[in-house]
């Protein structure tokens, strides 16, 4: 069997493995809810597969804090508290904003990463007129990445890498309830490209806490 992940094609995967990203996707994406309980039956079914590596996948992402193992009853999904979710963005805020600001120290973002952000841009855009919730989360993050990476960086991409599974399950929950909200961060998205173009450090760091403020607002 052949499992995706995030839209991208992985490799036949060992079986603990597939459950491992089909149970972790469930839950980023908020098909399975905080406080949800969740057996080892369930993702059997879904998958055909029988329930140790079932067991497995559900050990890994109870050390991940995404489940929370309870004897004789499965799992229950691990929840997204306000806090947990302020102190997510703020780190993000910190990291993409010194990321950005080594990316323009020497002036305007290079012009092949400022082509790849526009055309992202109208990605967004065309998933944003489609009420597609889910392209446009997926070009968010590769936006937001692409400038981190970017800046060449190596501490602040491993930083942001490991804020990536909380922002995507931060970045569902807050969109998936306001599709409406899909032309409003385009539009941050824009402001953001325009301040990369400009060579402008700390005109992106205001855009950028504007941009988080407003996600930070709907907590």
């Amino acid at each position: 069997m052949t499992e995706t992940y995030e839209g991208s094609a992985v490799a036949p995967l060992p079986a603990a493995d597939r459950a491992y990203l089909h149970t972790k996707r469930a839950i980023l994406r908020g098909d399975l809810v905080g406080g949800q309980v969740v057996s080892e039956g369930q993702i059997c079914d879904a998958l055909g597969i029988s329930r140790t590596p079932v067991h497995e996948a559900f050990l890994r992402l109870d050390a991940e804090r995404l489940l929370a193992l309870a004897p004789r009853r499965g799992a229950v999904v691990v929840p997204m508290e306000p806090q947990e979710a302020r102190n997510v963005l703020e780190m993000r805020e910190a990291v993409e904003g010194a990321a950005a600001a080594r990316l323009v120290a020497d002036g305007p973002a290079p012009a092949p990463l400022l082509e790849r952000l526009r055309a992202n841009l109208d990605r967004q855009r065309d998933f944003a007129d489609a009420a597609d919730t889910d392209g446009f989360i997926g070009c968010d993050e590769d936006f937001h990445a692409a400038v981190v990476t970017g800046s060449g960086n190596a501490t602040a991409v491993h930083f942001f890498a490991l804020l990536r599974d909380r922002q995507q399950r931060l970045r569902h929950q807050l969109l998936g309830l306001r599709p409406g909200e899909l032309g409003v961060v385009l539009a941050d998205h824009h402001r953001l490209l325009a301040r990369l173009a400009a060579g402008d450090a700390d005109g992106y760091r205001t855009e950028l806490a504007a941009h988080v403020a407003r996600h930070r607002g709907a907590l």
